[in-house]
């Protein structure tokens, strides 16, 4: 057993041992950030600093990764103590998220260095972080609720499903992308994200889950695989699908898979020609999550607010949502499109000044790129009301809401080339462009819904 495998499963134990927090509260929440400390302070040599010391520990010779564990362990259980949340307005953290939570993190790492023993690469660690995650995640989640209630009622196990699956995705790619030893800011990542899925989300439905799981996996895998996302990518376009499908529909994934797919295509157009002239994506065109969230962020807060209207918790009317969702996509599908064919060819003109400008300048456009992105819009206002209301009967896409999806899109196209030419690569960058455009869509959509519609 290598060192890695065993470090993780000491982890493992220490976390399992820790979810007493919830159980006993404060009483014992001291104790164990004081043992912590002490460990941390004392233990600077010897088996037990060998078992737990991470590469940075053995240059401090302190055991400061498992204090961090063991704090924000406690930390994210203390939050399921009443007391802590005496106001009423936020609900306590349920145990069952906690206990899931934990699990999902130490067992999906102790995992992920299994894999690793047998397997290299970023692909196979987090395929076994998610695998084990996930599974310790239902696991956690239903052990717990059957200790305080001696039953799993049937129709919590399709939530139990979600909720897992989204944190496995959503540790996984943080510890791929930015934090993989920073087990504080992952565990305290999927904690809040999944308390808030638990509230989004009161029902879930078996077949809503099944879908949500095996054709993102399945997509997901296809991207990594033909090179048009990187790991974090994939990643990310998987985490987004779920919680889209869940939350929203297959007709608001409808919409989403359109993007990805298409934009992807897009991407690939003549790559050789777009590298030759400097302006093709890096990484042979695979998109990484900067890319995804700078063109997908607005929408996933859409979904968000959709589904907290749809249970009350905010008190707007969800179709706002569903046009910031489609305005949010068709800005990002036309600017794709936009960009990424108008870069093969020749005298693009800066939007500001119709001065022709070399191929690959921020703001710069072609005739032929500006007809795919408006194509692009109109792929998914078609597609919005092809989609609505025969996906989701409680929300309906008329011809007229289609042409709104439409012009917002070309709208946020128009913007981000407004941006490109203004203030990218001085006060922002691309991803933020990106994310403005998206954002001015959305906006876009919702004011002419509530003008026209």
């Amino acid at each position: 057993m290598t060192t890695a495998v065993r470090r993780a499963g000491a982890f493992a134990a220490v976390g399992t041992l820790v979810l007493v927090v919830p159980a006993f509260g404060v009483a014992v929440a001291a104790p164990l950030a004081l043992a912590a400390l002490a460990g941390a302070a004392f233990v600077t040599d010897g088996p037990l600093f060998e078992l737990f010391a991470r590469p940075g520990d053995r240059k401090e010779s302190r055991l400061y990764g498992l204090l961090g564990f063991v704090l924000s362990i406690t930390g994210l259980g203390l939050l399921t103590t009443p007391s802590l949340l005496s106001t009423g307005d936020v609900p306590q953290l349920p145990v069952s998220v906690y206990v899931g939570t934990v699990l999902l993190l130490v067992y999906g790492n102790l995992t992920s260095e299994v894999v690793k023993r047998y397997r290299t690469g970023p692909f196979a660690a987090s395929t076994g972080f998610v695998l084990g995650g996930f599974v310790a995640g239902v696991a956690g989640q239903a052990l717990s609720v059957w200790l305080t209630t001696a039953a799993i009622p049937t129709a919590t196990l399709p939530k139990f499903a979600f909720l897992a699956a989204s944190g496995a995705f959503l540790g996984a790619l943080l510890r791929a992308a930015l934090f993989e030893r920073d087990d504080s800011v992952v565990l305290f990542s999927v904690g809040l994200l999944l308390w808030l899925l638990f509230e989004l989300a009161p029902a879930v439905h078996y077949q809503d889950v099944a879908a949500a799981i095996a054709v993102t996996l399945a997509l997901g895998y296809v991207s990594y695989a033909l090179q048009t996302a990187s790991v974090e990518g994939m990643l990310t376009g998987i985490l987004l699908s779920v919680l889209t499908i869940v939350l929203g529909g297959l007709g608001w994934f409808a919409l989403l898979i359109t993007f990805f797919g298409v934009g992807a295509l897009a991407t690939k157009f003549k790559y050789d020609t777009k590298k030759a002239r400097g302006v093709a994506e890096e990484n042979e065109g695979a998109r990484g999550t900067g890319n995804v969230l700078g063109n997908a962020a607005v929408a996933l807060v859409a979904v968000l607010g959709f589904a907290a209207a749809s249970v009350d918790l905010l008190t707007v009317d969800p179709t706002y949502f569903l046009f910031a969702f489609a305005g949010s996509l068709s800005t990002a599908l036309s600017d794709t499109l936009s960009s990424e064919i108008g870069a093969v060819f020749d005298d693009p003109r800066l939007v500001t000044t119709w001065q022709r400008v070399e191929p690959g300048t921020d703001g710069a456009v072609t005739w032929q790129g500006e007809l795919a992105g408006i194509a692009g819009a109109v792929a998914i206002a078609t597609i919005a009301v092809a989609v609505f209301p025969g996906a989701d009967p409680s929300m309906t896409v008329t011809p007229t809401g289609g042409g709104v999806v439409l012009l917002a899109g070309v709208a946020g196209m128009t913007v981000d080339s407004l941006l490109g030419a203004t203030i990218e690569g001085g006060v922002v960058g691309n991803q933020g462009v990106n994310f403005l455009a998206t954002l001015s869509g959305a906006i876009v959509a919702v004011g002419l819904f509530v003008v026209l519609l």
